[in-house]
C-alpha cells in the first residue's frame, strides 16, 4: 500500500510539474486578447461598411427622386408649352 501511495504521489507531482509555465500562460492570454481584438476590429469594420451602405443607398434614392422631379417638371413644362401654341 505504501508503494502505491508513493507511486500516486510521484505521478501527481510530475503532472503538476508538467503544467504550463508562466510564460506559456502569458502567451496564451496574449493570444486570447489578440483574438478578441481582431474580432472587435472585424465587427467595427462590418458596422462601418453597413453605415456606408445605408448612406450610399440614401444618396442614390435622393438622386433618383431629384431626377424624377426634374423629368416630371420638364414634362409638365413641355405639356404646358404645347398647349399654349395651339
Amino acid at each position: 500500500m505504501k508503494k502505491v501511495f508513493t507511486l500516486v504521489a510521484v505521478a501527481t507531482l510530475s503532472l503538476v510539474a508538467c503544467g504550463p509555465s508562466a510564460e506559456e500562460k502569458a502567451a496564451a492570454e496574449k493570444a486570447k486578447q489578440d483574438s478578441i481584438q481582431a474580432y472587435n476590429d472585424a465587427e467595427a469594420a462590418k458596422a462601418a461598411a453597413e453605415q456606408q451602405r445605408i448612406a450610399d443607398s440614401t444618396a442614390a434614392a435622393a438622386a433618383e427622386a431629384e431626377a424624377k422631379r426634374v423629368a416630371d417638371s420638364t414634362a409638365a413644362a413641355e405639356a404646358e408649352k404645347g398647349g399654349k401654341k395651339k
